[in-house]
Order: C-alpha cells, then sequence, then structure tokens
C-alpha cells in the first residue's frame, strides 16, 4: 500500500515549509501561500469555462507560474533555491499582455459589473484573490520576512491582467457590463486598484 496523504502532521494546527521548518497553519507565510494557491484553484475554475482560446492559453500558463510563486513564498525567509522562481521576464510577460488588451478598441470603457458572464465573472472573482494574496505577501514582508522582491510586482501586474481577460470576454461575447448609464459623466473606469 503506498503513502497516504493523511499523514496527521498537522493535526496539532502546524505544517511544514520547505526545508522542514514547522509552522503555525495560522503563520502569515502558511496564509500567503495558501491564498496563492486558492487564487490557482479560481483560476483553474475561471479556464474551463473560458471559450476564448488565448486566454484560455494564458491562464494556464500563469497558473504553471503560480506553482513557482507559491514555492517561494513556502520558502523560509527567502532562502533556497525556491526563493527566486520569479523573474523579470515572468513579470514583463505579464504586462505585456495588459499592454497588448488595454489597446483593443472598447476594452476599457468603463467600470464593469460583474456577474453579466459566468467566465468573465470567473476572471473577476480570480482578481479579487489575486488582490488578497497581494495584501497577504506584503504582510508578510511588514513583519519583516524575506520574500522573493518580484512576487508583488508579479501579483500587481496579474491582478491587473485578469481584470482585462473579463472584460474583453464580455466585449468579444457581446455583453453590456457596464455599471453606469451611458451620459455619465465622469471618469469612465480607473486604475484606482492598481
Amino acid at each position: 500500500m503506498s503513502k497516504s496523504i493523511a499523514t496527521k502532521l498537522g493535526d496539532g494546527g502546524q505544517t511544514g515549509l520547505v526545508g522542514g521548518t514547522r509552522v503555525s497553519k495560522s503563520s502569515l507565510r502558511v496564509e500567503a501561500y495558501g491564498t496563492v494557491d486558492e487564487l490557482n484553484s479560481v483560476l483553474g475554475f475561471a479556464r474551463s469555462i473560458c471559450q476564448q482560446t488565448e486566454i484560455f492559453d494564458a491562464t494556464k500558463q500563469i497558473q504553471k507560474e503560480l506553482f513557482r510563486v507559491g514555492s517561494a513564498l513556502a520558502t523560509p525567509n527567502g532562502t533556497g533555491t525556491s526563493a527566486h522562481a520569479v523573474t523579470e521576464q515572468m513579470v514583463e510577460a505579464l504586462t505585456a499582455q495588459v499592454h497588448n488588451i488595454e489597446a483593443i478598441d472598447g476594452v476599457l470603457s468603463d467600470w464593469s459589473l460583474p456577474g453579466e458572464d459566468s467566465a468573465s465573472a470567473a476572471y473577476d472573482v480570480a482578481r479579487t484573490v489575486c488582490r488578497r494574496a497581494e495584501r497577504n505577501v506584503i504582510r508578510l514582508i511588514e513583519s519583516g520576512e524575506g520574500v522573493d522582491s518580484l512576487i508583488i510586482p508579479y501579483l500587481n501586474r496579474l491582478s491587473d491582467l485578469l481584470w482585462l481577460f473579463g472584460r474583453l470576454i464580455e466585449l468579444r461575447a457581446g455583453v453590456n457590463a457596464q455599471l453606469r448609464e451611458p451620459g455619465h459623466k465622469g471618469p469612465r473606469w480607473s486604475r484606482a486598484w492598481s
């Protein structure tokens, strides 16, 4: 019989980091990489209902990268081989995708009300989980723990991209998810959450 995943090692409320260090399951580090794991799962659902091939493929690549991000966060004090899992190229690739989608006419037309399309709504949920992951990593850094310096830019850029994925899905589906009525005075959208 093979080993069971039910090791019972966590029954006392602790878990192991990369390298074997035991910490509380409520630690900031566990919260950070746990939220990245949650983001990966939410993205898996979004991808499973996405009919846009290039968004589907880009999401799958992001999911693979999030395993690297989670591994880096599960490494104590930013040490070891997993500590530098995020590269400038990964951040730049997300930035390029953001710029490409922003350039599409009609994508940045207004604030969007989530829920007009199932796939876009799933990407909106993923965006909010990504923002929570980002906040958790910032808390970890502010506590004095070592963290790969590129994780925050990566998550920040990713949340922008996930928002744009939702808007692009709506645009291509011909869905009007604009929050406000036509003729509304004031800015049509904002980077306030960036």
